[in-house]
């Protein structure tokens, strides 16, 4: 690091100069988090004891270093004592506004732009490059096209890295039919340029649009790679993302910290534990930084993989842990079953002085519904206003109608709901009637799919739910009329789809699907499957099948559910000591439920399941699941 070559400089009796400061500052601004306020005022009284306060490169270097540590008063002291010469020089100028940027502080690096107008300094183009980069990620667009009209007037252009400005700030504002104009025009192109272009579609999802410009490009650079690899993961395309880093690696370009975090982010929406851990091999072997963003991903990745305890090894090895790091460790141990475990990290975290946000308070919030903790649930959302002046919003409102609802207590779980500050969402009431049904209270029930219904008329799961509750209580009548509804509006229940990761692939299996080249092979296993269960005593739950037709085919139906096909296919061809690890997209019904339960007695076999709503570990004919079905 430059400070501690400084300092064995010092020692050695060398005389700091002129070209001694700059490096030392601008090392300083770049790391603002590591070094200590205290570091950077001892700097700059050395700064003042070599009497090199006025050197103009100098002086740029320590307003810069302060405008990038959030010390903007002191930074534009700085500047305002420098030898007027028409209000400064741009060095000065453009140190202070690119510091501002550095601190994220945009509104001020605009404002100190228009006020070195005003003090009649003629702006360079790094000038020009600095401010259009602060208005594009403030979202500026106004000044922005100001400036657009003031550059076209200075005859700066053509400047290619001035034009590559322009397209970028267009692109981040969002206008990127006026980014594409200035990307048609430009005479000479870059990959920043491509890039620029590319990142603007993926910021408005237009992932088709990016990709045609991207295939378009005459090179590529990690860079351009990697805002494609994130452009699908934005757009919830994770298996075209991984598709794209394998494409990424035939052509020899080599990834890096932001290309492995889009690459995690990835595998943990697949659940595809193999391909993670291969990726967490990749960046060792090529000496990609093992940040804190690249340890997050790590841990969020191996929690909704079902793998904690590798969650937890990534967090303990981890020499700097922001909150997210506490606050992604914390709900991956509670959507994992480790609700108590949660909370004992969370008064870890507590203790180390790292404030919890709102995200951290859904972790706990998680955690206390699932291990059955509705006191300290209660005590931890009174908390969050009373203690940490943190507004529950939406989402803390579901986490608290969730474990008052899996508790049983519905009735105080609609008075939740009519206290909350905010409109219910659908989800809210979708909590609610997921609550009846278990327990079986059709009048709560009933308000609660009708209020859902009012929200979200084509949810399906609304009517899926109600019927469930209505058969429950032996009420056919209305499973029947519901039915009747549902094919009347053309309402269909959403397929049961099932991810399963095999050698680095990922397999998709829907409901009665007979696509997969192993689909006869894999029915066949599912066949003997079925018989080994019956034989050991499992009888089908047709309690949730929601059609009309014979006890038998009722049966058929469950028998073809995608977590069995899944199951069934990791059977087939995995190692017996291989946990197997599904995705599904849905709710997993409760006769799937108890019968991979057995299965992992009868084969003697791990399985994982993550569901829309949790984790399920099965092992030993049993499940980490504590709470009702």
């Amino acid at each position: 690091m430059p400070l501690r070559v400084y300092v064995g400089m010092l020692a050695r009796g060398a005389r700091p100069d002129a070209y001694t400061f700059p490096p030392l500052l601008k090392a300083m601004a770049a790391e603002r988090g590591a070094v200590p306020p205290s570091v950077g005022h001892s700097v700059h009284a050395h700064v003042v004891k070599f009497g090199l306060e006025l050197n103009a490169h100098v002086a740029s270097s320590l307003v810069l270093m302060y405008a990038a540590r959030g010390d903007g008063m002191t930074a534009r002291a700085l500047l305002d004592v420098q030898p007027a010469r028409g209000g400064g020089t741009p060095v000065v100028w453009n140190a202070l506004m690119s510091g501002h940027k550095r601190s994220r502080q945009f509104r001020l690096s605009c404002c100190s732009f228009l006020d070195m107008a005003r003090a009649g300094v003629v702006a360079t183009p790094v000038t020009y490059i600095t401010v259009l980069s602060a208005c594009g990620k403030g979202n500026d667009v106004l000044l922005g096209m100001q400036l657009h009209k003031r550059i076209i007037e200075s005859g700066v252009l053509p400047d290619l890295k001035v034009e590559n400005a322009l397209v970028d700030m267009y692109a981040e504002c969002g206008q990127m039919e006026a980014a594409w104009d200035l990307f048609e025009g430009m005479q000479v192109r870059n990959i920043v340029s491509w890039t620029s272009v590319i990142s603007g579609f993926v910021r408005l999802r237009q992932v088709n649009r990016a990709r045609a410009v991207f295939d378009g490009m005459p090179e590529r650079d990690t860079v351009s790679w990697t805002a494609m690899i994130d452009g699908y993961v934005q757009t919830g395309q994770f298996r075209e993302a991984l598709e794209m880093f394998r494409e990424m690696q035939f052509s020899k370009v080599k990834a890096d910290e932001f290309t492995m975090v889009s690459i995690v982010t990835a595998c943990a929406q697949l659940g595809a534990l193999e391909t993670g851990e291969w990726a967490r091999i990749y960046m060792n072997r090529h000496g990609i930084k093992m940040d804190t963003f690249v340890g997050n991903a790590l841990i969020d990745m191996y929690s909704k993989c079902g793998s904690i305890k590798r969650a937890l090894d990534v967090f303990n090895e981890m020499h700097s842990r922001d909150k997210f790091t506490w606050t992604a460790v914390i709900l991956g141990l509670a959507v994992n079953g480790h609700g108590e475990e949660a909370i004992h990290m969370f008064d870890r975290m507590l203790r180390t002085f790292e404030a919890p946000d709102e995200v951290t308070f859904i972790g706990v919030l998680t955690a206390c519904t699932h291990a059955g903790l509705v006191d300290e649930g209660r005590d931890f959302f009174l908390s969050m206003t009373g203690t940490y002046s943190i507004a529950p919003n939406v989402l803390h409102y579901g986490c608290i109608i969730d474990l008052l609802g899996r508790a049983g207590k519905l009735r105080e779980a609609l008075e939740t709901i009519g206290k909350m500050p905010m409109k219910p969402s659908s989800a809210i009431w979708g909590t609610l009637l997921a609550a009846c049904r278990v327990h079986g209270n059709s009048e709560i029930g009933e308000l609660a799919a009708e209020r859902l219904l009012e929200l979200d008329p084509e949810n399906s799961m609304a009517y899926v739910l109600l019927s469930n509750l209505y058969a429950k209580s032996n009420r056919w009548g209305d499973v029947r009329w519901l039915r009747q509804v549902m094919m009347e509006k053309g309402i269909k229940k959403e397929p049961g789809c099932s991810l399963i990761e095999m050698n680095g692939t990922i397999h998709e299996f829907v409901a009665g699907d007979r696509s997969h080249p192993m689909s006869k092979e894999i029915y066949s296993k599912l066949d003997k499957v079925l018989t080994d269960l019956k034989n050991a005593g499992y009888v089908p739950d047709v309690t949730e099948v929601f059609v009309q037709v014979t006890e038998e085919e009722k049966q058929k139906v469950l028998y073809w559910h995608s977590e069995k096909l899944a199951v069934a296919f990791a059977l087939l061809v995995s190692e017996s000591s291989m946990t197997i690890r599904i995705v599904k997209n849905l709710r997993m019904c409760l006769d799937c439920h108890n019968a991979i339960k057995l299965i992992t007695n009868l084969y003697m076999r791990e399985v994982v399941v993550r569901d829309r709503t949790r984790f399920h570990h099965f092992r030993h004919g049993l499940c980490s699941c504590k709470e009702y079905w």
